[in-house]
C-alpha cells in the first residue's frame, strides 16, 4: 500500500495504541460487515475504543484495499477517466481552495466523489456527469440563490461548475463559509 511518511507512522503505532496491527483491524471490519465509512470510524470508536484519527485511518485504508485501490490519487483518478476526464482540472482547483483554508483541511476521496472535511464534513465534490461537477457545501441557515441551489441531505447547498472559471471570489466564499460552520 502507497502510503506517505504520517501515514505510515501511524500504521506503525497501530499495535501499541490500539493493541492491533492493520491487519487485525482489517479483519475485524471484514467480520463488522459496515458499508459507510462513518458507521465503520463509530464502530471502532465505540466498540473498540479507538481515537478518532487512528479509527479513520483504519476504515480509510480498509475501504481502499477492498476497492482495489492504493492510493487517494488513485481513488480521484478513477473519477475521472473518459469523457470526465476533461472536469478534472475543476476538481483540482476546488481540492487546492480546501487545501487553502486551514491545516486541518481533510481530504477524504472515495469512489464517486472526494469528501471535504474539518472536525465534520463541510463540502463534497462530485462529477454526476460528464458535463459538470457539483460542489455540495454544509452550509445550514443560507439562503438559496440563483447559482446556490439548495438540496437535502449532508450538504445543504449545491453548486454546478462547468469550468475552471466558475471557481471565483463568490463560490471561494461558500466553501469557507462551509469551512467555518463544520
Amino acid at each position: 500500500m502507497d502510503v506517505d511518511a504520517a501515514t505510515q507512522t501511524m500504521i506503525d503505532n497501530l499495535p501499541a495504541k490500539t493493541g492491533k496491527p492493520l491487519d487485525e483491524w482489517f479483519a475485524v471490519l471484514d467480520a463488522a460487515g459496515l458499508d459507510k465509512h462513518g458507521q465503520a470510524v463509530v464502530f471502532l470508536k465505540t466498540e473498540h475504543g479507538m481515537s478518532h484519527g487512528f479509527a479513520n485511518l483504519v476504515v480509510t485504508l480498509h475501504r481502499r484495499r477492498s476497492a482495489g485501490t492504493s492510493s487517494d490519487a488513485d481513488l480521484v483518478a478513477a473519477q475521472y477517466t473518459g469523457a470526465k476526464a476533461a472536469l478534472r482540472p475543476i476538481c483540482d482547483r476546488l481540492l487546492a481552495e480546501a487545501e487553502a483554508l486551514g491545516a486541518d483541511v481533510e481530504v477524504a476521496p472515495k469512489k464517486t466523489g472526494v469528501s471535504l472535511r474539518r472536525s465534520k464534513q463541510f463540502a463534497l465534490v462530485e462529477a454526476p456527469s460528464a458535463k459538470r461537477i457539483q460542489l455540495g457545501l454544509n452550509l445550514r441557515g443560507v439562503a438559496a440563490t440563483e447559482r446556490l441551489r439548495s438540496m437535502s441531505g449532508m450538504c445543504t447547498h449545491r453548486v454546478d461548475l462547468t469550468s475552471v472559471n466558475d471557481v471565483d471570489d463568490e463560490v471561494q466564499g461558500w466553501l469557507r463559509a462551509a469551512y467555518d460552520l463544520a
